[in-house]
């Protein structure tokens, strides 16, 4: 009998234990926090891990892993002509992200590609239902709007659309040379009535002025003074004052009530 002999009842269980072993290291699988593994058991859908440690068991088990983060994917530039007639380009970004990794997986082949193809229809049909200055002025309506009609497509595949951004709208030039002049119109629309607005308030001060003045002739007198000073320091220039007497008589009875005044 040779010395190996009182092992062989502990070989079988030996191997076997090994066997196990092994089995069980290669079916541990890890997914991070932000990822989902569908597992399939014999080709039909049995469970969705993760994250952590799960188990796939091998050649009866297989598992297709998802990314679950937010996706951002540019939408290649599409031509179209706005619902007044006017042709343009328009290229967008859409955010979105996996909600349902078992649905991503068997309800559409390649979920980013279809995704992709969804928002490019969805553009290309929101061009000819909005006029150029809706595009241009009120984006966020029209964004919404396709952020939820791509939604409402995704939503059976298991995605979740976050945003959509158009992020270049081109135009004619010959449209950009009229946007042009539109808006010069516009801005000289807008001079002319505040310049009209600072005559109006003017004329209702001079309007005062001279009503305050009608009431004191002599005002009248002070104030027309004054502007000749002010014309004779601008210009350089002396000026000759012809007064008249009823001023002169006024400004005597002024002073002599002054003098009388002090005397008091």
């Amino acid at each position: 009998m040779t010395p190996l002999d009182p092992l062989a009842p502990f070989v079988v269980p030996i191997v076997i234990a090994v066997l196990v072993i092994l089995l069980l290291l290669r079916s541990i699988r890890v997914a991070n926090q932000y990822e989902r593994a569908v597992v399939f058991r014999l080709g039909k859908y049995n469970r969705t891990a993760g994250p952590g440690l799960y188990l796939v068991l091998p050649v009866i088990e297989w598992q297709i892993k998802l990314d679950l983060r937010v996706v951002t994917t540019d939408v290649e530039q599409q031509e179209g002509i706005t619902r007044d007639n006017v042709p343009i380009k328009v290229n967008a970004v859409i955010w979105y992200r996996i909600v349902d990794p078992a649905k991503a997986v068997m309800q559409v082949r390649v979920v980013a590609h279809a995704v992709v193809q969804v928002a490019v229809t969805t553009l290309r049909a929101a061009l000819g239902q909005y006029t150029l200055d809706d595009i241009l002025k009120t984006q966020e309506t029209v964004v919404e709007t396709m952020q939820r009609d791509i939604d409402a497509v995704t939503e059976p595949w298991g995605v979740k659309v976050e945003r959509v951004q158009m992020k270049n709208v081109e135009i004619p030039p010959s449209m950009q040379r009229a946007m042009a002049q539109e808006a010069e119109a516009l801005r000289e629309k807008r001079a002319r009535l505040i310049k009209a607005e600072a005559e109006l308030d003017a004329a209702e001060q001079l309007r005062q002025a001279a009503e305050v003045i009608m009431q004191n002739p002599a005002g009248l007198e002070l104030r027309r003074m004054q502007m000749i000073t002010e014309v004779g320091a601008e210009q350089n220039t002396m000026t000759v004052i012809m007064v008249p007497s009823e001023f002169v008589n006024m400004a005597g009875s002024i002073a002599k009530l002054s003098e009388n005044g002090s005397k008091k």
